[in-house]
Parts: C-alpha cells; structure tokens; sequence
C-alpha cells in the first residue's frame, strides 16, 4: 500500500529527474529520423540470414564467450560467497562488479589484444563480484532447521554440503540461469569492440545500411535468448561447458611484455613515469577531473536519474500487459511478447540502434535504458499481480489499475526499481563509448589517444560512482523496509 515515505522519496526522484531534463541534450538530430526507422522495421520484417558469411559462427561463440564467463565467474563467485562476510572480500567484490563488462574488455585489449581471454575474462570478472553477492545472500537465508538435526559431531564441510546446499540449490540453480541470460546478451556486446561476436556483425550492418541483415541477427539473438529453456538443460550443462572453449576461435599469442608494460608503465600517472613526482600529479588530476571527471560524472549522473524514472513510469505502464487482471489471452499473449524481446535486447544495441537512427544525443540512451529496464521490471510486477485475488465484485477497468493493483505493489515496484538503480548507472556510463558524454566518452576517448593512465583514472571513478548508488539504493530500501533482495 501507499505511504508518506514512499511517495515522497517517489515525487523526489521525479522533481530530480524532471530539473535533470532542463540540463539533459534530449533531441532528435539525425535529418530523416522516422523515414530511417521505418526502414529498419522494414528490415526486421524482411530479415535476410544469408548475406553474412561467418553469422553462424559469430552465434557460437556468442554462446562460448557466455557459457566459459558465466562458470567461470559462478565458480569464482561461489569461492568468494564463502567467505563474503569479511569486509575486503566485500569492497573487492563491489569495486569489480561495479566496472562494466566492456571496459574490462577496453583493459584487457590493450595487452592481450583481440584474443579470446579478453572477451572470456570481461565477462568472468564482473560476473564473479555479483555472483559472490547473491550467492552470499542465499546461503544466508538458508534454513537453519535441517543443520540441526544432523548427528552430533559432524564436520563444518559435511554440514554445509548436506544440510546448507540442498536447501539453497533451486535458488542458486535458478539465479544462475538468469545470469547465463545476461551473459548471453554481454558476449554479444563485447563485439562492438572487435571481438568476434554477434555485436560485431551487427554494427556492420547498420554502419551500412543493411537492414534486412540487422533484423536477422537481431531475431537470432532473439530466437536464442527464448529458447535457452528448451536447450540448456541440466544433464547437458557440462557438456556445453566442456564444449565451449574449442568454439572460442583463435588470437594472436599473448606477448607477456606488453602485460608487463602495461601494469609497470602504460598505467602509471605521466607526473610520476616522467620523474615529476608528487610536485606534477595535482595539477595532472586537477586538469583531469575539470576536463574529464566532473563533466562525465555530471552527465552520468543526469542520464541515470532520467533513465531510472522514465524506466518506473514504462514498468508501471507495462505491467497490465501481462496481468491476469487486464485484457484476454491474446492481448496478454502479445504483452508477454513485446516485453521479452524489450527486455533480451541489451541497452548497449538497442541505444547504438537509437543512435544510427535519430543521431547523438541522451534521448537514445534513456529510450534503450527505460524500454530494458522497464521490461524487466514490468515483468516481474506483472507476473506479481497475477497472485493477487481480487473480490467478484472488483472494480474494472482503470480503476483496478489505480485503486486495486497499483497500491499493492507499489513497494515491491519501488524495491525492484532501486535495485536496478546501480545497474541503470553502470549502463549509462558504459553508453558514452558510443558518442553521449558519459564517463564511457572519457575512458573510450583517453584509450584511443593511448593515455591509459588517464583512463584508469576515470574507470575508477565510475566503479567507486557505482559502488555509492548501489549503497544508497539498499540505505532507502532499508528505510523504506522494502525488500532488499528481490527475486530475478
């Protein structure tokens, strides 16, 4: 139900996005901007999957680079969960979940180059730091009940492997498949940074116009993404994941040097590789931070904030979509659909679609951030208001809406919603590489001109950004008493 606090914090975060509008660069620049979108519907509609030679194996290795992440990075973060209570664990876990998958992939270019490690460890990285806390998590809720009966003296390990486990396996199994989905849609990604995935065809495609070619892997991706219940199935996991190396493909050999020169040298601030000392490196941050750092923290900040409201008011919007309570089976139906395919397209594609087709400007990244976000948020209060049992005699329409459903999960809409505010952030700062002044824009821009140290500097500041939005979304959860950990 509606309370104080919530809808103040609600009208707070809404007065902040709408001043954030007034400072936002929110327009439409491209010449032909709806001639140019009509064309790219017309090429989803006539998908072409025989132009491009090599799009079946950009597939498999989209699937490779997930499947060795993601268990790379589930093993890891099983090993961190374990020990997650200790303090440095947990700063170490947010500071590497909090840097995005494609700047790790920007960093690890730069020694291994285009070689399969750089994509697998991308992934692995960031996935082991949230891996560690959601598996902490689920341990922690685990029923104590089944420890207790156990015979008198049994051993920490026997404790934990047949009372602890068993009780959390549906939970972890099922957060697990989860994010084999969402490092699905990250190894596609890392191919608009050259990695031979289906990000790299994809912007091939539309950099010349080939639509029809566009809209076929984009139906792939799509295709793939719905049916990973169909094929991946438990007795088959280890065989994909034994599999999936071979389908990697080839790299150059990792010169060693240059990973050495790269932590001795490349990364160390030019005051102090050139022999100034302490003497140069103030006035180096001081002109990083006044011609860098504010002006993409700024700009991060305004995004965010805009994509995170316009991301509740589409979720609020979309939920009848998919309830029991609105429409028949085929409206529903077409809901379920528009949703799925909003919500498997992963903001970095759709914002670069966005941004072939209306021209540079923040409009993009808060159209692709709200429709995914607001996806999957839209689904999971949907799928909640489904469990809700209204009288025979409820009121329709519109006012079920608004006087029924929307005050019954309005809680668990706002703790979803602050849930995914640090990923909102991580999106917006990563969507710079595509041209927005996000803090992305620095660090992309600072690796093109081989001033490394210049955007290590900046990849810090958007992993500690990170870090404070996540502590402040669970402070207001907790004030709020929302649920702290909602269901993916």
């Amino acid at each position: 139900m509606f309370s104080y606090p919530t809808v103040k914090v609600s009208f707070i975060f809404l007065g902040i996005a709408l001043l954030g509008l007034l400072a936002a660069d929110i327009a439409i620049t491209a010449s032909s901007p709806w001639r140019d979108l009509g064309n790219f519907f017309l090429g989803v509609v006539t998908p072409n999957f025989f132009s491009t030679e090599g799009l079946l194996t950009a597939l498999l290795r989209t699937v490779a680079f997930a499947f060795v992440g993601v268990a790379l990075g589930s093993l890891a973060g099983f090993g961190l969960a374990l020990i997650y209570r200790f303090l440095p664990v947990r700063i170490f876990c947010a500071f590497i979940r909090a840097i995005h998958e494609l700047f790790w992939a920007l960093i690890f270019l730069q020694f291994f180059g285009f070689h399969p490690l750089t994509g697998v460890l991308a992934i692995a990285i960031p996935y082991s730091g949230i891996f560690a806390k959601v598996y902490s998590e689920i341990l922690d809720e685990a029923d104590p009940e089944p420890r207790r009966l156990l015979p008198p003296g049994t051993g920490v390990i026997s404790a934990f492997l047949y009372a602890r486990i068993p009780d959390c396996w549906a939970q972890i199994r099922t957060y697990t498949a989860y994010r084999l989905e969402c490092g699905m849609r990250s190894s596609a990604i890392l191919g608009f940074v050259g990695l031979p995935t289906l990000g790299f065809y994809l912007e091939s495609s539309f950099s010349q116009g080939l639509y029809s070619d566009a809209g076929a892997m984009l139906i792939l991706f799509y295709v793939l993404i719905a049916t990973i219940p169909l094929w991946v199935r438990p007795r088959l996991l280890p065989l994909y994941v034994l599999a999936a190396p071979f389908f990697l493909g080839d790299g150059l050999p990792i010169v060693w040097g240059n990973v050495k020169r790269f932590f001795t040298e490349d990364i160390v601030p030019s005051p102090i590789r050139d022999g100034e000392g302490l003497g140069g490196l103030m006035p180096w941050l001081g002109d990083l931070f006044a011609t860098e750092a504010l002006p993409g923290i700024w700009n991060t900040v305004v995004l965010t904030q805009i994509a995170l409201v316009a991301t509740g008011i589409l979720a609020l919007l979309t939920f009848p979509l998919i309830s029991n309570h609105f429409g028949g089976p085929v409206r529903r139906t077409a809901g379920h659909v528009f949703l799925v395919i909003a919500r498997s397209t992963p903001e970095y594609i759709l914002a670069y679609i966005l941004l072939q087709l209306w021209g540079p400007s923040m409009l993009p990244a808060v159209v692709a951030l709200a429709l995914h976000n607001g996806a999957i948020i839209g689904h999971l209060i949907g799928r909640q208001t489904n469990t809700i049992m209204l009288r025979s005699d409820a009121i329709e329409g519109f006012n079920r809406y608004t006087w029924e459903l929307v005050p019954r999960i309005y809680r668990s809409f706002l703790a979803f919603l602050f849930y995914r505010w640090e990923i909102i952030m991580r999106e917006t700062a990563i969507l710079g590489i595509l041209g927005i002044y996000t803090l992305g824009f620095y660090v992309d821009s600072a690796i093109q001109n081989i001033q490394f140290d210049r955007a290590m500097v900046l990849i810090l500041i958007t992993a500690m950004l990170n870090i404070g939005v996540d502590a402040l979304g669970r402070f207001i959860r907790r004030k709020l008493a929302l649920q702290t950990m909602p269901t993916c």
